[in-house]
């Protein structure tokens, strides 16, 4: 069973940065495709972005540019440094796990809530 834990989140002025973490226990992270999600309050979840066991990364159009995505399979932690906030990113952001590209997720976090306002 994997126990997928985010940090990193906080109040942040638009045009600011923050880095999420996503660190995982019970299981090796290199045996999973990782995404990012988020949720802001009365809109439906959303991803942004995925990163698979290789590396390969995508982005929602909403984020690309500004957010990335890395993994430290070493570390058993996959990153999303964020750039050049703006207030609509405001949101809970969450990682999950699965093991095939052709699944759902099945392990999720509970969450690491980010603010941009000035």
């Amino acid at each position: 069973q994997v126990q997928l834990v985010e940090s990193g989140g906080g109040l942040v002025l638009p045009g600011g940065s923050l880095r999420l973490s996503c660190a995982a226990s019970g299981g090796t992270l290199s045996w999973y495709h990782m995404g990012w999600f988020r949720q802001a309050p009365g809109k439906a979840r959303e991803l942004v972005g995925t990163i698979s066991r290789s590396g390969t990364t995508y982005y929602s159009d909403s984020v690309k540019g500004r957010f990335t995505i890395s993994r430290d399979n070493a570390k058993n932690t996959v990153y999303l440094p964020m750039n050049s906030l703006k207030p609509e990113d405001t949101a809970r952001y969450y990682c999950a796990a699965r093991l095939t590209t052709n699944a759902d997720y099945t392990y999720w976090g509970q969450g690491t809530q980010v603010t941009v306002s000035s």
